[in-house]
């Protein structure tokens, strides 16, 4: 009998792509529970902010789970994209969503914020979480490309 060699990126990426669509659709139902919770926020505006990013967010992850086996990626590469990907598109739902139920973000956000503004702690909480996330899917887009490129794999 012969064995079977694996190739373990190859089932890295098929896990990550399957986990990276079920997150996907997860997200987006959070998004459209959130469209059900607008009223109740401080400012709406901002919740319908957030309503549309876990929209947005989840069919992205759903989108990136679909092209995920067609990426070459080292073993390092891959975690970090894929871990780059979940944490910058849930934040971004969440920080969005904060900001929605405490009335912040003017800072950062001065149109869906429609002047509101938090006390010192949530601006800084809302700050934080606007960077991070921006960051995380910068580094989660440029992994990304690379895999596309196909010649990162190790």
């Amino acid at each position: 009998m012969k064995k079977r060699s694996v190739n373990l990126n190859t089932n890295k990426n098929t896990n990550h792509s399957l986990n990276l669509i079920r997150y996907g659709v997860i997200l987006f139902l959070l998004g459209l529970i959130t469209g059900f919770i607008i009223p109740i926020m401080q400012n709406p505006r901002m919740g319908l902010s957030s309503h549309l990013e876990g929209v947005l967010n989840g069919i992205l992850l759903i989108v990136f789970g679909l092209i995920w086996p067609k990426l070459t990626l080292s073993e390092k590469l891959n975690k970090y994209g894929y871990s780059f990907l979940l944490f910058g598109t849930f934040a971004n739902w969440f920080t969005v969503l904060l900001a929605g139920f405490w009335g912040a973000g003017s800072e950062m956000m001065p149109i869906a914020s429609a002047g509101m503004s938090g006390t010192i702690l949530q601006e800084i909480i809302i700050k934080l979480g606007l960077v991070s996330l921006s960051l995380s899917m910068i580094f989660a887009c440029i992994i990304i490309l690379l895999g596309l490129k196909g010649n990162h794999a190790k």
